[in-house]
This record gives C-alpha cells, structure tokens and sequence, in this order.
C-alpha cells in the first residue's frame, strides 16, 4: 500500500497545510489542561476571580482556535484522499486499456472491477482517517507524555502501564484480523463475479429454467461474505470497549494514587487533575491509532491488489524500433508456419499454419466450432502474439509494428458484436469519429442496417444502451459490420459476424 502513496506528490500543499492545522490543533488541545490547573490551584482555591476570567476567555479562545483548525485540517484532508483515489482510479484503468488478452485473461473481469472501484474507495476512507486521526495521534501522545511527566513524575508508571496495556491489546485484535481481511476482498471478487455472471447470462438462464440453480450459486458466496465480513466485525467490536475500560480503569488508577499525593501535600489537586487529562489525552492518542487498525488491514490488502495491477506489464508491447506502415494503401495479410498456444495450455491450438490473402481477395477461414478460428483472426491485429512462425502485414511482421499503427489499419468485427452506449451514429463513427453524416448513412446502407435504423425513434441519433441492450443480436452485428467498414481500413476482419 505505501507504494501507492508516490501518486501523492501532487498534493503537497494540501498536506502541508493538513500537517500545519494539526500541528495547532494539538498545540491548542494541550494548552488546556494547563489553564485548567491554573484556575483551580490558583483561581478557586485563592478566590482569585480576575484570573478565572482571564484563563477562561484564553480557554475558550483556544477552543475556537481549535475548532477552526479541526475543520481545516478536515477539509483539505479529503481534498487529498479524494484526488489521491481518483488520480489512482485513473491509474488503474489507463493501465487495464493496455492490457492484452493474456493479462486480461489473468485477472478476469469481476476482479479488475472490483479492484478498481471498492478497493480503491477502501484505500480513500484509511487515507481520510491517516490524515485527520493518525497524524493527530503521535504528536498529541508524545506532548502528552511530556506534559504530564512534567507536571507529576512520580505518576509517571501509570502512563507507562496504560501504554503497554493498549498495545498489547490493539496487536491481539490486528492479528486476529488480517488474514479474514484478505480472504473478505477475494470474496467480494466472488460476489462480483456470480452477480456479473448472472446478469449476462439471464436469458440463457430462462432458457433452461435454472433460476433456482443461480440464485443457490448467489445465495452460497453471499452467505460466505457476510460470515467473513460477521467474523471481523464482532472481532473489531470488542476493539472499543476494551479501550474504554482501559480508559476508565486509568482514570480511577490515577484519582487513588493522586489522592494520596494531594493529601500529602506534593501534588496539587488542580494538577492531579491537568496529569489526569494528559494521561486521557494519551490514551485517546492510542484509540485513534485503534480506530485506524480497524480499516487498515483491509486497506493493506487492497493496496496490495492495486499494486499487482500497476505492476503488471502486458506481454504484448510495441517494439523500440518501429516499421511504419502507410495508412490506407492495400496490404496483403500473410501466416508463415505459425502456431500458437494459450497461457498455460498443454497443447497448441494453432499447428504450423501457412497462407497468404492477397489485397482486393476474399479469404474464407472455415472450421468446426473450436477449431481456432477466432485465435486465428486474434493474431492479426495483436491480441496474443503467435507462439512459434510469423504473422505478416504489408509484408512486416506485426510485431515490428506499433499496435496504434497496426490497428488503424485493421476494421475488425468481433464474434461476439459489442455497443456502447450512446446513439447509432455515434456507434457507427466509432473508429472514425470525424466521419459526417453521409458517409454513417452509406456504412449503414452496405451493412444492412439502414432499414432498422430508420425505423427507430430519432433514427441515426436513436439512443443506444449499454452492450446494446436494447437492440436485437443481428442489429447489434450490422452496426458492428457499418462500423468497420466506415473506418475504411486496409484490411477487414469478419470474425464469424454473419
């Protein structure tokens, strides 16, 4: 997780200006307990009502000093977190649209998601609670202990004994707790995962009557996460009352052995009473760092997983030299003795395959289903790189090229069509997004689609959902072949899309 604080540098005047504000907060806090013992050693005792006015109006004074630099300090604290977690969600996901397929393949969807959105927010809510508790706490505890040594050292153990017993108990709990962590982020992968599963496969799911069967699959996972997430609840429950008998026990710790001071007349009673409010404002110290143990784990465990992500690098890269390649001028599309096997796979999908499809020419690939068809067509425009042979375009080994270049030269239909949200024209100009209306119209009109599409509400400006949803699967394919063919490549890739 620290790792990931580097992308905090943009930041340094909101964390300067958190760390100043704090710095006063806490100055101001530990001013109190000192006027404080003033007014009762000095003031009530004495009958001195000139000097509980005048510490009382400093008192409040300092208070609202207080107040004005809590609030700062907690406005530019989220101002930070917050810009932390969007420029790292910018992060991830500029670094997940450079993945090829293998490292997509790798993390699969659900995680990718879940890492980019409730990991991420995990890491923001600790980096709020850091900036606002965690820096507060050492620097209130160690003015604290040195006030308060100060002011009564004969005292002193109670702090020391106070100290060791809040460690012991906040490193019980922190081991108890960081393994379920981990296990809670993998299951919310999980959860992701069957929810995401299910709602893409809904109609296959109606089809053959298993509703009852994936909502078991659901019900299994959730009730899997909420044991885990019950687990480390009830754990971290107990965190705060054993903090507060901690504190009370101290403080009544500290009013019996202080009483016999006080009657012997070594220590004052108003300084009893400042010692007592600096031991409280030691523990409260630790409370803080306690509150803060809570989310940690869990924020240790999504940084962690960010990280793999930032670390990752695609196997799939542009070469230091690159061959250009003319935009728009015919090519020819040539396999020399190629083969090809995924990650992991124990046998080859593609064996030692050999052709040449020549520019202006029609070459039909034709198989059984499963036969690698599609790996095939994957291998052009560099979604996996061919194991062993070459694939060439324009008579350049496509790994010579830079993808950017490759793929503007390449219209490419997918098996399975893919829309994005917006309207038909918008999906239409896609590869293409300077293309005028003319020219959306003529794609749409080779591609067959100009039928429905006038049909529809608003025509070419028809509201397209997300995936397409609310088109059919064949409309969905000839808005994919319209886009292709207005991008106007050199070559044209049909992946099984008629």
């Amino acid at each position: 997780m620290f790792r990931l604080l580097k992308y905090l540098k943009a930041y340094k005047f909101a964390l300067l200006m958190v760390v100043v504000l704090t710095a006063v907060r806490v100055l101001a806090t530990l001013a109190l307990p000192d006027y404080m013992a003033d007014i009762i050693n000095k003031g009530i005792i004495g009958n001195d009502q000139h000097l509980i006015w005048l510490n009382g109006g400093i008192m409040t004074f300092v208070t609202l000093l207080s107040g004005v630099a809590t609030v700062g300090a907690g406005y530019f604290a989220a101002k930070t977190a917050t810009g932390f977690a969007t420029d790292l969600r910018y992060k991830v996901f500029t670094k997940v649209e450079n993945f090829s397929k293998l490292e997509l393949d790798k993390f699969s969807t659900a995680s990718l998601i879940t890492r980019t959105t409730n990991d991420i927010q995990q890491i923001q809510q600790v980096m709020v609670l850091m900036l606002t508790l965690v820096l507060m706490a050492p620097m209130m505890g160690i003015g604290a202990i040195i006030k308060g040594l100060h002011l009564a050292p004969s005292m002193s153990w109670i702090i020391i004994l106070a100290v060791v017993t809040i460690i012991v108990v906040i490193s019980c709990f922190f081991a108890a707790a960081v393994p379920k962590f981990k296990i809670m982020q993998k299951m919310v992968d999980k959860l992701n995962l069957v929810t995401r599963e299910n709602l893409t496969g809904l109609r296959v799911i109606r089809a053959f009557n298993r509703e009852k069967y994936q909502e078991d699959k659901f019900d299994q996972t959730n009730r899997q996460l909420t044991s885990v997430t019950l687990y480390v609840n009830r754990l971290m429950s107990g965190l705060q009352p054993s903090m507060f008998f901690i504190f009370n026990a101290i403080s009544i710790l500290i009013i019996w052995v202080g009483a016999h001071y006080v009657q012997s007349g070594s220590l004052q009673i108003g300084s009893m009473i400042a010692f007592m409010q600096y031991a409280l404002l030691i523990l409260t110290s630790f409370m803080m760092i306690s509150f803060i143990f809570i989310l940690v784990p869990r924020a240790a465990v999504s940084g962690q997983r960010i990280q793999e992500v930032l670390q990752t690098k695609s196997q799939i890269n542009d070469p230091a030299k690159p061959v250009l390649l003319q935009a728009g001028q015919s090519m020819a599309v040539e396999f020399k003795d190629v083969s090809f096997s995924y990650a992991g796979a124990q046998e080859k999908v593609l064996h030692n395959i050999s052709f040449k499809a020549e520019p202006g020419q029609l070459t039909a690939i034709v198989g059984s289903t499963g036969s690698g068809k599609s790996t095939l067509v994957n291998l052009v425009p560099r979604f996996y790189d061919a194991t062993d042979g070459q694939v060439l375009v324009g008579g350049v080994d496509v790994r010579r090229l830079r993808q950017a270049d490759l793929r503007e030269n390449v219209g490419y239909v997918a098996q399975k069509s893919v829309l994005f949200s917006g309207t038909v024209a918008s999906n239409i100009a896609y590869g293409r997004p300077s293309a005028d209306p003319t020219e959306i119209k003529q794609a749409a009109k080779v591609a067959q689609a100009d039928h429905f599409i006038n049909n529809l509400d608003g025509k070419y400006q028809a509201a397209i959902s997300q995936d397409g949803g609310n088109v059919s699967g064949g409309q969905r394919q000839r808005l994919a072949i319209a886009r292709a063919l207005l991008k106007k490549p050199a070559v044209y890739l049909f992946d099984d899309s008629f």
